[in-house]
């Protein structure tokens, strides 16, 4: 006797065809994040990544960076060895830094992340009065 299987109409149709995906590709960009008695400073690889193709922002506490890569070549490349990959990170961020206050510079194609502590969490020196 054999063994019947029910299958839903649209897991039949999948099984059959595969739905069309976008060719983008992301990576991972390389950072390396320094803790200084200001806040946290992020440093990001972000090579073939011009001003405008870079999106940096903070939403719900978290840090998300997008780059996508681009040739500076003009026109379309008749070899190529090698493909430009975009990129992207997200941090979670704690409630001790100001989102608000965070900045981002773009030099020779690394971009440099400044995020502030919010500042109540700032250390700050105690004065001791003598009694």
């Amino acid at each position: 006797m054999a063994e019947s299987t029910l299958v839903a109409p649209e897991a039949q149709q999948s099984m059959t065809t595969e739905s069309t995906r976008t060719q983008e590709r992301y990576m991972a960009l390389p950072v390396d994040i320094y803790e200084t008695q200001e806040g946290l400073v992020v440093l990001a690889d972000v090579p073939g990544v011009a001003h405008e193709a870079l999106d940096v922002r903070v939403d719900q506490h978290v840090l998300t960076i997008r780059g996508q890569a681009r040739h500076g070549v003009p026109g379309e490349a008749a070899y190529r060895e090698y493909e430009l990959v975009n990129f992207f990170r997200q941090f979670a961020l704690s409630e001790h830094v100001d989102p608000r206050q965070i900045t981002a510079d773009l030099k020779n194609g690394v971009l440099t992340v400044h995020v502030p502590k919010a500042q109540a969490a700032q250390p700050r020196q105690i004065t001791v009065h003598a009694a």
